[in-house]
């Protein structure tokens, strides 16, 4: 799954599987003025990863106003999701795939499972997120991998946090950092990329060499390394976990409020901003969709302030609408990621594999 999500999905236990979010739709009454009789699905369906939320009565308004109902098919992390439709491609089970980011985003295109759309709105999309100048697909959040750290460890052993990719590898921090696999989890995939924006493909490799040097751990994927190994956390706490360093996001801090009990005044944990990877989730409507209608209607709701603003909570990302705003949760116990490292999706595609590949080789055997 991509992005910031996993923390509420393992806070909140979502379910797996078919989700229908409304039942209402379908009635005569409900069609819009100047439709015929004849028979018209009235049910639009979003294909995503486990982790899509909506607040209810913000999902009911629009379905509402559009006479659609809708339902959202989950299909396990971004990745498997993605495969998913690839193989359907054509045949697709759903209007809309929401889900597939920048680290994919060239796969997809490439696979060529969409349908070009210049969704409604489109113009209140910040320009750095419309990756896609065909349109095929749409921006709706971003999120950064970032290293989290646990206050209370720092300001106990009178240690600096560290802030930037080249503190994690000085010696007051060896033995402190977690990592997530690189090849089995979207935060581990995005981190390593967050060395290779940084240091270049031919220094990304010497960064790595000296983090194992410094004791780096790595697990397969965050729930491991967040909940059991990082002692900032709740989950970690009460596995005693001794990792005070851990890859996560940079949403974290305020999960890790609006959860605690008792609540606490202030975060826990802390964001180190300068070891960031900036990801950018997009949806868009599938070729070969039964109800391509109400997929662009869905996709046009997905960028519409009044979902861009409900999804914070929801999902624990960021709007990429102009005039959406963040809730108090966010603006209060957030951090802002001024400059993330970047990898474009043409490059991620091109050497993802063998990234991997020699990563595993340098970190992991």
């Amino acid at each position: 799954m991509s992005t910031t999500k996993k923390i509420a999905g393992a806070v909140l236990a979502a379910a797996l599987g078919v989700t229908t979010l409304s039942a209402c739709g379908g009635d005569a009454k409900d069609k819009p003025a100047g439709t015929s009789d004849a028979p018209k699905s009235k049910t639009v369906t979003l294909v995503s990863h486990d982790s899509f939320n909506v607040t209810e009565a913000v999902l009911k308004e629009f379905e509402q106003q559009s006479g659609y109902s809708v339902k959202v098919l989950k299909s396990g992390d971004a990745g498997a999701a993605l495969n998913q439709e690839i193989l359907t491609k054509g045949s697709p089970r759903g209007d809309v795939f929401f889900g597939v980011d920048n680290t994919l985003l060239s796969r997809a295109l490439d696979n060529g499972i969409f349908t070009p759309y210049e969704a409604k709105g489109l113009a209140d999309v910040k320009p750095e997120y419309v990756l896609d100048k065909e349109h095929r697909v749409t921006p709706i959040d971003s999120g950064d991998i970032c290293v989290n750290y646990d206050k209370a460890y720092f300001a106990d052993k009178k240690i600096a946090p560290p802030q930037t990719l080249d503190d994690l590898t000085k010696p007051e921090y060896k033995n402190l950092l977690v990592v997530e696999n690189a090849a089995t989890s979207s935060p581990g995939l995005g981190f390593m990329l967050a060395s290779v924006g940084k240091y270049g493909e031919e220094g990304w490799k010497d960064y790595w060499s000296k983090l194992k040097a410094n004791g780096v751990e790595v697990v397969d994927g965050w729930e491991q390394a967040y909940n059991e190994r990082f002692s900032g956390s709740a989950g970690g706490k009460k596995a005693k976990g001794d990792r005070p360093l851990v890859v996560s996001y940079a949403s974290s801090p305020p999960v890790e409020v609006l959860y605690g009990e008792p609540r606490p005044t202030e975060a826990p944990t802390g964001v180190a901003t300068g070891t960031c990877f900036r990801q950018i989730e997009f949806a868009g409507l599938l070729k070969g969709a039964k109800n391509e209608e109400g997929g662009k209607a869905l996709v046009d709701f997905l960028i519409s302030k009044k979902f861009q603003e409900d999804m914070p909570l929801q999902m624990f990302v960021n709007p990429v609408t102009k005039d959406a705003a963040l809730p108090e949760l966010f603006t209060k116990h957030g951090v802002v990621v001024e400059k993330p490292e970047n990898v474009t999706p043409e490059t991620i595609a091109k050497n993802r594999e063998q990234w991997v590949k020699a990563w595993t080789a340098l970190v992991v055997k």
